[in-house]
């Protein structure tokens, strides 16, 4: 396939945006080449402008988990429209939502919209730290909770010091207050507790990680760090902005059975809309103002558009529980297929998967954290990206992005998937 058209509208793009993108990872810088430029889509497929077809194994990166166009939700978005596309006053939309997720997902009485993911997770450290009196947080090195300031750390010097920005802009003194740990290990959360007494108000991450490739988290894992957080009074945060109303209904608290006490989502509470939101408790949401004193506002919070593609979405994952069983087995008789051409192609390859996410790691030992993502072959990676790409299948431009599937996938286009991968595979070998 010839993407000529795509890359000459990258070369106009970059005289206007800086990198010729308005989110980093579409840039390609990560595999080479030039970004595609999609022209429109619908159910599985995408159309770039170019006049190629393309397989989609992103899904926007998680929200379009009917597949792109879902009548219902694009239906939703043009009655509200007709209506008006924001008023900066409440609307009975916004219950109606916020009412359906709190029965969807376990554990929470009260749900905050806000705008995106990243200030979702912003204002959920907010309030933690609001709630305790503490100022400090634990994250997990490879969890990605957008780009907030306290989030973009990378390791200090030693296991339990503070971290150091990864970003310009980033300030040291912001820096100080983000602890971070390798996913996974638990000992070296109990290290960083022990040498921050009482001064952890909040340890944020993942349950399952989508941002280093697909990994999930060992046995016991999240269990512990239930009763670590309990012991020491922590708040502790779920990010399932991927995972949320995508694993399950009520997301990865339903999936394992654990309950967080806050938890933020995206992506699929959205229904493709630019929505996040963040909720818990009524015990920690009355902090919030109006009602408490941790300040958190948005002019386009709640915006009529994205309620109701939102509401759509989710009524529809509600009352067809059916959709999470049709996307588990689709992954999986997708995993078969990709790890039968791996075997026989005699690469080191490791495939993670979990519910409608799944990745492909070209290294022989298990990746359970970023350290062992990073081990990966990622020239492997690169060409077997490219290759996949010429063959009409669309995957993350990255080794460390997760994929997601949707329930517009048929059997054919997965079939298809799988040999264009052998078709890689042998070009690799």
């Amino acid at each position: 396939m010839i993407y000529q058209r795509s890359s000459a509208l990258f070369a106009e793009a970059t005289q206007y945006i800086p990198g010729g993108v308005n989110s980093p990872v579409r840039a390609f810088n990560a595999v080479g080449g030039d970004p595609i430029f999609v022209k429109r889509a619908q159910g599985a497929y995408l159309y770039a402008e170019d006049g190629n077809t393309l397989i989609d194994y992103i899904s926007s990166w998680g929200p379009m988990i009917l597949g792109h166009a879902y009548k219902p939700v694009i239906d939703a978005i043009k009655e509200r429209a007709d209506k008006g596309t924001s008023y900066g006053m409440p609307t009975e939309l916004e219950t109606e939502i916020a009412r359906l997720a709190v029965k969807m997902v376990p554990g929470i009485d009260k749900i905050r919209f806000v705008n995106s993911g990243t200030e979702a997770c912003m204002s959920a450290i907010r309030l933690a730290r609001g709630y305790t009196g503490r100022e400090k947080i634990i994250k997990f090195a490879g969890c990605y909770h957008g780009h907030s300031d306290s989030f973009l750390i990378q390791a200090g010097s030693g296991a339990v010091t503070f971290g150091n920005p990864n970003s310009p802009g980033v300030t040291q003194g912001t820096a100080k207050d983000t602890l971070l740990a390798r996913y996974n290990d638990l000992q070296q959360v109990k290290d960083i507790i022990a040498a921050n007494p009482g001064e952890i108000a909040a340890i944020i991450l993942e349950p399952v990680a989508g941002n280093m490739g697909c990994i999930l988290p060992a046995d016991g894992f999240l269990e512990r760090l239930r009763s670590l957080c309990d012991q020491h009074e922590i708040v502790l945060i779920f990010d399932e902005v991927m995972t949320g109303f995508r694993l399950a209904a009520g997301g990865v608290q339903e999936l394992m059975g654990i309950q967080a006490d806050l938890v933020t989502f995206g992506k699929v509470i959205g229904g493709g809309l630019p929505v996040g939101a963040f909720a818990g408790p009524a015990r920690i949401m009355s902090h919030l103002a109006p009602e408490g004193p941790v300040y958190q506002a948005g002019t386009l919070s709640g915006n009529p558009l994205a309620m109701a593609a939102g509401l759509s979405m989710l009524t529809t994952l509600d009352s067809h529980p059916e959709v999470f069983t049709s996307l588990n087995e689709k992954t999986a008789y997708l995993h078969q297929g990709l790890e039968a051409g791996l075997k026989e192609s005699g690469l080191d390859y490791t495939i993670n998967r979990i519910g409608s996410m799944i990745s492909v790691h070209f290294t022989a030992d298990p990746v359970v954290d970023f350290e062992s993502a990073a081990k990966g072959n990622n020239d492997n990676f690169k060409k077997y990206f490219h290759s996949m790409l010429r063959q009409g299948i669309y995957l993350p431009p990255s080794a460390f992005e997760s994929w997601f599937l949707n329930d517009a996938l048929s059997y054919q286009d997965i079939d298809k998937t799988v040999a264009a991968s052998n078709y890689a595979l042998k070009e690799l070998t």
